[in-house]
């Protein structure tokens, strides 16, 4: 019983170290409300749950400015981060689940994972570089390599890039990225932009369609030249 609730604490302090570390890289800091909307408690267990994680020194919170990782809570961020994107090449590269669907199962397979088994995985997978929504892989010693990419937001007119990332990875959200075409990998041009924060209208192949600045931001892509 008492391991078991060992393997819990653990759990949670990963959960919000992964979820810390992915908002820090996107924004430089954590706030306490995107941290409620990513690990799905009330407010009052993270702001409870953060000040544990700060006496253990995990993370600094500065008020009003946000939660940071310090150096070991990153360490043990990058960890779960490594495990949870193995755990997705596991399920879309030999289980075969769907693109859309391997981030929510990632998350309940990466807490069980020992390096004793990361490192065979590992090499069946054949060493991959990222998941498969495009997301870098750390290595063991908690390396990055990170190809350079942009918001596709950030793309002008007649523009085109090849798609390096999605940096949401909400089931819904890839499904319907997925449904329109827009996956690593996949070119795409920018046709039209509609101004006053309006949608962005692209082009992959022969098809065309509209999308919102919202979605367009946690897109990334590597511009690659303009269109005619």
């Amino acid at each position: 019983m008492v391991k078991l609730i060992v393997q819990e604490v653990t759990e949670v302090i990963e959960e919000y170290l992964e979820a810390i570390y992915k908002l820090e890289e996107k924004s430089g800091a954590a706030r306490t409300s995107d941290i409620v909307k990513n690990v799905r408690v009330v407010p009052g267990t993270v702001t409870n749950t953060v000040e544990r994680l700060e006496k253990e020194g995990y993370v600094t919170h500065v008020p009003y400015k946000g939660v940071k990782l310090t150096e070991k809570g990153r360490k043990v961020a990058l960890q779960v981060v490594r495990r949870h994107r193995l755990s997705e090449r596991l399920l879309t590269d030999i289980l075969h689940v769907g693109w859309d669907k391997s981030h929510d199962a990632a998350c309940k397979l990466e807490h069980g994972m020992t390096e004793e088994v990361m490192k065979p995985l590992e090499k069946a997978l054949k060493h991959p570089k990222t998941c498969p929504h495009g997301n870098p892989i750390p290595t063991k010693c908690g390396g990055i390599m990170e190809e350079k990419s942009r918001p596709l937001v950030d793309l002008n007119k007649r523009e085109r890039g090849k798609i390096v990332k999605i940096t949401d990875e909400k089931s819904d959200l890839l499904q319907y990225l997925n449904s329109l075409g827009l996956i690593p990998g996949a070119s795409v041009e920018v046709v039209e932009k509609a101004p006053f924060e309006g949608p962005i209208t692209l082009k992959i192949g022969e098809s065309s369609f509209a999308l919102s600045l919202a979605i367009a931001s946690i897109i990334q892509v590597k511009r690659t030249r303009s269109g005619s």
